[in-house]
Parts: structure tokens; sequence; C-alpha cells
């Protein structure tokens, strides 16, 4: 699907969505009322600091305005603009700041959902579709935390080995199926049927809050400890009060 295909089938009553040089800013009507502010990232651009600011600024004037109504993230990305100009004015704080607006206006009641439509990496990736309350994809999405040769070179290990790592090992492997199994993505969408009733069908079962990644991932049996590790530390943590 071409994104004006994604955004036609989201919203069916009208939207005013606009692509500001692969920077997604914008608004539609829900098909049960209301409007959900959008946000995204298109046709691969990479991330930097001013892509960055700008899609904070849009969440926190969302927040600013007091509604509860979702804010929909869509992602096809390149990973974090790697250049010295986005390096120096500090990219990390920046991608930082990005993810904090989205968990604190999922705080103030605005649920937050990713929708990844194409490919993502690295920074960017974390920053925007994995800051989300909730990430879904549409078919043939390409998310990758990093990449195999970017592993290699931090993790010293051949890319062969790696290969042979990720067999078993989700979190070691690129792609949709692995971080679908891992828990990061909670579903794939059918992008044959309406996106406008899958988004309010997930907006109407996902009333609950709090992040289920890890035990999704536990359930899937990508990320088996993650859970249990967390909730140890939840325990011990109110132990020490």
């Amino acid at each position: 699907m071409t994104l004006d295909d994604i955004l036609a089938s989201l919203f069916p009553q009208g939207h005013d969505v606009r692509n500001y040089d692969g920077v997604l800013l914008g608004s539609g009507s829900l098909k049960t009322g209301g409007r959900a502010v959008v946000i995204g990232i298109a046709h691969r651009t990479a991330v930097g600091v001013d892509e960055a600011i700008r899609l904070s600024r849009h969440v926190l004037n969302a927040t600013e305005r007091g509604g509860t109504g979702p804010i929909l993230v869509l992602v096809d990305s390149d990973s974090q603009r790697m250049s010295k100009r986005d390096e120096l004015l500090g990219l990390n704080e920046f991608l930082a700041h990005l993810a904090k607006c989205l968990i604190y206006a999922d705080m103030q009641g605005c649920q937050t959902v990713g929708l990844l439509y194409g490919h993502s990496a690295a920074g960017a990736f974390l920053a925007t579709a994995l800051a989300t309350r909730v990430l879904v994809a549409l078919p043939g999405a390409e998310p990758e935390v990093m990449d195999l040769p970017s592993m290699s070179k931090v993790t010293k290990l051949s890319i062969d080995v790696l290969k042979e790592k990720a067999k078993s090992t989700p979190v070691f492997a690129p792609g949709l199926d692995n971080l679908a199994q891992t828990g990061a993505v909670l579903s794939t969408w059918d992008e044959k049927t309406s996106l406008a009733e899958q988004l309010q069908t997930l907006l109407g079962s996902d009333q609950d809050g709090g992040d289920r990644r890890d035990r999704l991932g536990k359930t899937r049996r990508g990320r088996p400890k993650a859970a249990d590790i967390a909730e140890r530390v939840h325990d011990l943590a109110l132990q020490s009060k």
C-alpha cells in the first residue's frame, strides 16, 4: 500500500495529514467520532534533530490542548541521521525527547499507536515506533533494531555466527516475524480490509494501559525472561520502600 492508500483506509471520513519533506503531521477523523493526532516519517527519511523536534512539538501541542484522542505514529524511516551536525547538536537527546513526549502523552490518557508500514531501524525505530504503547505493522514492513553487519561490528562476532544465533534467538535477528516473536510488534494488520476498522478494534481493546511487550515475548517464546525479570525488579522496588 502507498502512504495515500494507508491514510485513505485509516480515515475514510477525511484527514489533513501532510508530508513535510518526510515528516508527517496532521490529524484524521475516526470512524466512531473524534480525531486522531497523526505524526510520522515517510519515504525512508532519516530522523535527525530537525525531524525529532518537529514531531515532538506536534505531540506536545496535542497534550497541551487537553484532549485524550489517540496519537497514531506512521513509520517508514531510515535510521537516525548520521551527520556531524546532528551528532554535535546532541541527536541522542533529541531522539530521547521525542520518545519521552510520546510516553508522556500516553500517560496523560492519549493512547499511542505505532503503525510500521515500511522500513525503520536503530534510533529512529526506538524513538518512534517502539516509544508507543502498542506497535502494529502492515505486511512487508522491515523493522530492525540493528542490522547484522552493524551488530557484527559491535559484538565482534561474524555475520555467519549471528545468522546461526538468529535461528533460535529472535533478538539477534531483524525482520517483522522476529520482532513479533519478541513481543515488540503486537500484530500484522490485513491490508485488504479496512484499516479504520482494525484501528478502532485496537483502540477499543487496549484500555488497560501499560506496556505488555515483555509478556507477549514470553508467551511467544521470543523473549522468555524479560517479563519475569521485570516483575522481580518491581517486587524488589516495592520491598525497599
